[in-house]
């Protein structure tokens, strides 16, 4: 069992691993959709490149889109609307006349007939009550056909049969000329109009129940396909019937129901090939970033952001499969090269696309697009931390979408009649909300503990709250650290190393002198050395604790560990040789652990280059009368002894870049100390 323990504790980082290779395949394939896959590509307006297809089994030809659109729009259109008849509201209002009438009518106002007078009212109410009385404004023709509701009842008319209350004035008016009654017409069209009410009113739910039943009553099947007929011969064009029976075909591989019998075989095949794919990322991770492989964390955040994109992508189609170009794909890529590199982002995005190929309609489009603009996102973003480049990075990537969707729709259509305006808003859209990128990564920081090229620059800002410290409390280490940086930059940037991280690093590298400032060389004043008065022990004691000191307040500040790395390696497991000597020929002997730096030595390019640059940068305080040839023997002395102590063995780096590195501190130098070539006499 303690072996078991024991064998579990040294293999947990590949445990671990191993556990989220298996968490991610299942939750991918949990997302993919159960059905199977359709084995034949093919695409409107190409030749069939395939032999000729024949029907393994019988199967329903399905409508297209645009034709049970149709069918739907022709049923609303047709539909019978359904209005509530509330014959109440007739009594009333005939008894409210009654009762207006007797208080109203006035036989010295009057020639008509009280009796007259009130027949024609009645006779008005009685007609224009007859079919029912509306108030709105439907927009219906009047041989519209529409059904009154009335209780259980239900009574068929034209709706130009309904009494508008609109036309009440106007029907007083012309019946009681026709009556002879002229003189109380004004008084029955006071009357009425506070009588009348409308007692038709449209039952929107009722007729929209009936809609969707007509609806769902269509059938989307126009034909069927005997088994073992011909679909389509090899090289004939794709289009027109023989187009829709294909995605018929397909749909009904993709279906199910076809999948139900075939399940457990399909859940196998998608195993394997979404293994495959997190398969071949943990092999690129293992032989070209294996310092990213070993990071279990960083690890972690790589498969994260693979499932959340399966996942954001899968809901869009669940959703409605046309806003499927709105999800912002290459905010992948430009993460990854944020934190890691552009090669490992553009590997990670193409594996991506191939996952959500199972998912998304018209895969070869969409991965053909995807891809593209991936590419564009990796050789178009640079210095992410400058907004202007992230806005015209976006500009380009949405060029791309639209340009790319408009070729592929000429290829299927042959022209531009029908082109689907609104996806290429979805492009712009999609580029819009790459913009996100920016706040994800500050999230990415505080969750996974990762650093960006835009919290580098941050840290590089000479007026924060550390570096002003350091600049108060060590000055000569403060200008001391400036010099080094931009040695260190100009020859980051001759490699093709990360400039703006081994800037931050050497800002950083030297903050361990701010403890006891003036047992360093550069900060005392008036020639003053404490260590006259110590032992050469204690004096490279303190000398070496700047490094532990250092890495505590960087802690203690929230320093990122990629920074931290600087202050670890900046002096490898060098040896403090002023006073080992010192020791030597005080004593005849010394130890050579108690001058020792205690490591580790540099393990990145990034961190070689402070190492040099930032011993260069020391020992060329101490010449004196500095000339081109000095500064150029002392730099070969410098740096070939860091190799020769083998402080370069870990960093990836090799001996061309070394010898680079050495011409561009060199240079800077010689222009430091304004020297210029020398001349013999």
């Amino acid at each position: 069992m303690k072996n078991f323990f024991s064998l579990i504790t040294k293999n947990q980082s590949l445990i671990y691993k191993v556990f989220l290779f298996l968490l991610s395949t299942f939750l991918v394939i949990y997302l993919l959709p159960k059905g199977g896959q359709f084995k034949y590509d093919f695409q409107k307006g190409k030749p069939w490149q395939y032999e000729n297809l024949y029907a393994d089994f019988s199967f329903t030809i399905k409508k297209d889109t645009e034709t049970l659109e149709n069918e739907k729009e022709s049923v609303r259109a047709n539909s019978i609307p359904f209005f509530d008849k509330d014959i109440s509201i007739a009594e009333a209002s005939k008894l409210q006349f009654k009762d207006f009438f007797e208080e109203s009518y006035s036989d010295s106002l009057y020639k008509s007939s009280k009796a007259s007078v009130a027949r024609v009212g009645n006779n008005i109410l009685s007609e224009i009550y007859k079919n029912g009385v509306i108030d709105e404004i439907n927009g219906y023709p009047k041989d519209k056909l529409v059904y009154l509701k009335n209780g259980n009842e239900l009574e068929e008319i034209n709706y130009g049969q309904l009494f508008r209350k609109n036309d009440l004035e106007n029907f007083i008016a012309t019946t009681s000329k026709a009556e002879g009654i002229d003189d109380a017409t004004l008084l029955l069209t006071q009357l009425l109009n506070r009588t009348v009410q409308p007692n038709i009113a449209l039952n929107a739910d009722l007729t929209e129940e009936a809609i969707n039943a007509e609806i769902e009553a269509i059938n989307p099947n126009r034909g069927i396909i005997e088994k073992g007929a011909r679909i389509i011969a090899k090289g004939e064009v794709v289009e027109g019937d023989t187009f829709q029976i294909l995605n018929s075909l397909r749909n009904e591989y993709q279906s199910q129901v076809w999948s139900n019998s075939n399940y457990n075989w399909l859940l196998v095949g998608y195993s394997i090939l979404v293994s495959l794919v997190f398969l071949m990322l943990y092999l690129f991770l293992h032989k070209y970033r294996p310092r990213i492989f070993e990071n279990n964390t960083k690890v972690t955040f790589i498969f994260f952001n693979v499932i959340l994109m399966v996942l954001l992508t899968t809901i869009v189609v669940k959703w409605d499969a046309v806003y499927v170009y709105v999800v912002p794909l290459c905010i992948l890529p430009l993460i990854l090269k944020a934190f890691f590199d552009p090669r490992l982002g553009l590997f990670v995005h193409v594996l991506t696309v191939l996952l959500l190929g199972f998912i998304v309609p018209n895969s070869f489009e969409f991965l053909f697009l995807q891809t593209i603009a991936g590419i564009v996102t990796i050789l178009t973003v640079s210095e992410l931390y400058r907004r202007a480049n992230l806005f015209i990075s976006v500009g380009q990537i949405t060029l791309v979408y639209i340009v790319g969707y408009f070729a592929f729709f000429l290829i299927q259509e042959g022209s531009i009649i029908s082109l689907e305006w609104q996806t290429l808003g979805y492009f712009v859209l999609a580029g819009l909300a790459t913009l996100f990128a920016h706040p994800l990564i500050y999230f990415y920081e505080k969750i996974f503990g990762l650093v960006s090229d835009v919290s580098l620059l941050e840290l590089s800002d000479t007026n924060s709250k550390l570096l002003k410290e350091l600049s108060n409390k060590a000055p000569g280490t403060f200008h001391h650290s400036l010099n080094v940086a931009n040695l260190a930059e100009a020859a980051a940037n001759e490699i093709g190393a990360n400039s703006m991280l081994v800037r931050v690093g050497a800002l950083y590298h030297d903050i361990g002198k701010m403890i006891n400032p003036t047992n360093f060389t550069e900060n005392q004043v008036n020639s003053v050395n404490t260590h006259n008065e110590l032992e050469p022990t204690e004096s490279a004691r303190i000398i070496i604790g700047h490094v532990i000191n250092g890495i505590e307040i960087a802690r203690k500040n929230n320093l990122p560990d990629r920074v931290i790395d600087f202050i670890r390696t900046h002096h490898g497991t060098s040896v403090v040789y002023y006073f080992y000597k010192k020791e030597q020929e005080l004593n005849g002997e010394a130890k050579l652990e108690d001058f020792q730096y205690p490591g580790p030595i540099p393990f990145s390019k990034e961190t070689a280059i402070l190492m040099m640059a930032d011993s260069v940068e020391a020992a060329s305080k101490s010449l004196k009368e500095p000339t081109s040839t000095k500064i150029d023997a002392f730099v070969e002395k410098i740096v070939d002894g860091q190799m020769e102590q083998g402080q370069f063995l870990n960093a990836n780096i090799t001996f061309k870049e070394i010898q680079i590195i050495k011409k561009v501190l060199k240079k800077k130098l010689n222009n430091i100390y304004h020297l210029r070539v020398e001349y013999p006499e």
